[in-house]
């Protein structure tokens, strides 16, 4: 079975990873965000933080999602600073992807120990 932007994802948990290495857990959100689109610029990827996602119904716009990071406009990232990640963040990570046609989103939780990384799919 082959992995949806397998390339792509490789090489953004390894910036996560690198991320992680450097500072460790115990920093908010914001911080992991800023220095993993330091780390993703670096590697030569580009990064859109707190991207601005208009959700439609029946060609309507209903709400508006901001998505943490985006990816060469392919792979959602959703960031965590928590305890474990959990069925919510999945799901919210699932409705980012429906709101922008995108395939994958990556879960990432720099809290931990050792960093947690979920990989959401979109399936039709």
């Amino acid at each position: 079975m082959d992995l949806i932007e397998a390339e792509l994802s490789e090489r953004i948990i390894g910036c996560c990873i690198q991320v992680h290495r450097a500072l460790g857990p115990g920093f908010l959100e914001k911080v992991y965000e800023e220095a993993l689109t330091l780390a993703l610029s670096k590697a030569g990827l580009k990064a859109e933080r707190q991207k601005l996602v208009v959700v439609y119904y029946e060609a309507k716009p209903v709400g508006e999602h901001r998505l943490d990071l985006l990816v060469e406009a392919q792979v959602v990232l959703e960031l965590k600073a928590c305890k474990a990640i959990e069925d919510i963040h999945l799901a919210t990570a699932r409705s980012y992807l429906k709101a922008t046609g995108c395939q994958l989103a990556l879960v990432v939780n720099f809290a931990r120990p050792k960093i947690e990384v979920r990989r959401v799919v979109l399936t039709s």
